[in-house]
């Protein structure tokens, strides 16, 4: 069996702060630290290798039962991580005044407990957090029960149990509100744009929901911002970007005036920013595009995101609106050095990305090099894609290299694979619950051109340039331009200039 390369993942994902203090709390402990050999030699590995650690410590006690003691080293590091960010998450100082609470209150310190209640309620109810307000409510209840028995009665029983009502009906309003963000997500993440009829009538399920489509349904500031992400989320699968930049505007103005919220939903704000990047640049809006990638770039420095994850998750945003950007602008050549960047992030991180962010690098990447007219190397690329068997994940990214990868072989002239090819192609396509006109003209073209000569090939794409022009008069077949601008490519074939000119000229 393959060693489990847990350990080495968790301290690879280690700042230098968080090994310095896990290194201060392991000096302050007594006994033998073979744990700490194991730490350090796996810290300085580049993959995990286990075979090579029981060779380097051959001999030692340690390494009979190493299973052990790696178990025992990755406890350690949770409780060291802990320690080191308990000052650093609301969730985490709440969790910590309850137990004081609760301490305070069975030593029969009421005085002293109370004070610690007031201050914990206060922090949760500035930060929306509803659990911990509404167990802070109970605690203060058994506390005013203690006072009526010493005969005070200035507590306000029935006022403490209005409250409680209110943060239930708040916790309530904001788990149907998640309920419906899981929704929209499933099917975002499922299928990218919606143009298949059970999803689009989905989404307006979704849109038309009470808490969603109602005015003032939202009881809560978090409650609000997730409701505003999900009008922009129904809007952006249908492509309607004008309404979906206005709701995730919404949003970010919430988080913006609620900074103790922003931070908590730190990857709710990058993913809010993001999708305000990707509605402008499929408006055009390039200049405000760039700003709000300036700001999502800087983003790491300000209080609450400068964990891995939202590292994770800012890097991956920020290198896929960059490249968009770019080859939208028909910038294909120049855009070549942010590839080598986000290769470069894709070796660095490796599986910390998600998978949905590392198919949609492969599609960039490979619509790059295309654009480039680096075809081989956008073959690759889009191979990757292909070749792996993901079944439920953004199938509109595995359907559009099917496609893409038809043209990339017709133009490296690779005709008799290109044959075989069409065919599993197009019974795939016509396997799908939805139109794709325009997919099934290109495999026409294609089947057409591959045995023309240079003259009759021409007239070919100068027919399919006008049957284009028809075919995007239907609003879902436009989808296809946002992952592959065929109407340029075309272009390019009949004026006889580069794709990137041909971008450019129809931009």
């Amino acid at each position: 069996m393959k060693p489990s390369n847990e350990l080495f993942d968790l301290i690879k994902s280690l700042s230098k702060s968080e090994k310095r203090f896990f290194k201060l709390t392991s000096s302050l402990q007594s006994g033998d630290k073979n744990y700490l050999k194991i730490f350090d030699f796996i810290d300085k590995q580049e993959e995990y290798d286990e075979e090579e650690l029981k060779d380097f410590y051959k001999g030692e006690k340690f390494i009979s039962h190493l299973p052990s003691e790696k178990n025992h080293l990755y406890k350690l590091i949770l409780k060291s991580l802990r320690g080191f960010h308990s000052d650093n998450s609301v969730s985490a100082i709440l969790k910590e005044e309850i137990k004081n609470v609760e301490l305070l209150y069975k030593k029969s310190l009421y005085k002293e407990c109370r004070k610690f209640l007031v201050r914990a309620k206060k922090l949760a109810e500035e930060n929306e957090k509803f659990y911990y307000w509404f167990e802070l409510i109970s605690w203060e209840k058994l506390l005013i029960e203690e006072d009526y028995e010493q005969g005070n009665f200035t507590y306000d029983l029935d006022k403490l149990i209005q409250e409680e009502l209110d943060v239930i009906a708040k916790l309530r309003n904001l788990a149907e509100y998640q309920m419906i963000y899981s929704r929209i997500n499933y099917i975002f993440r499922r299928g990218g744009f919606v143009t298949k009829p059970e999803d689009i009538s989905a989404v307006d399920e979704i849109a038309n929901h009470h808490l969603i489509k109602g005015k003032n349904t939202a009881l809560s500031s978090r409650a609000a911002s997730i409701c505003y992400y999900i009008q922009g989320l129904c809007n952006a699968t249908k492509r309607d970007y004008d309404t979906a930049l206005e709701k995730f505007n919404r949003t970010k103005f919430i988080l913006d005036h609620n900074p103790k919220i922003k931070t908590s939903l730190a990857k709710r704000y990058v993913r809010t920013l993001h999708n305000l990047i990707l509605a402008n640049i499929s408006l055009r809006n390039y200049d405000k595009a760039e700003q709000l990638i300036r700001e999502l770039e800087t983003l790491h420095q300000t209080k609450g995101f400068g964990t891995y994850d939202v590292k994770v998750k800012i890097f991956t945003c920020v290198y896929n609106s960059k490249i968009m950007v770019s080859y939208r602008k028909g910038s294909f050549q120049s855009t070549l050095k942010i590839v080598d960047e986000m290769v470069e992030g894709l070796n660095h991180y490796g599986d910390k990305l998600p998978k949905e962010q590392v198919l949609l690098f492969s599609y960039h990447i490979a619509y790059v090099y295309f654009g480039s007219g680096l075809y081989r190397e956008a073959l690759k690329w889009v191979n990757t894609i292909l070749n792996d068997n993901e079944q439920k994940l953004r199938q509109d990214i595995y359907s559009y290299s099917r496609i893409f990868n038809l043209i990339l072989h017709y133009e490296l002239g690779n005709y008799d694979l290109l044959e075989y090819l069409m065919k599993s192609t197009t019974r795939k396509i016509k396997k799908s619950s939805h139109s794709e006109e325009v997919e099934l003209s290109i495999i026409r073209l294609l089947k057409k051109v591959i045995r023309q000569g240079a003259k009759a090939r021409l007239e070919s794409f100068h027919e399919f340039s006008e049957e284009l022009e028809g075919l995007f008069m239907k609003e879902d077949q436009k989808v296809i331009l946002d992952y592959f601008n065929v109407a340029a490519w075309t272009e390019s074939k009949v004026q006889n200039i580069s794709f990137e000119e041909a971008v450019q000229k129809l931009m």
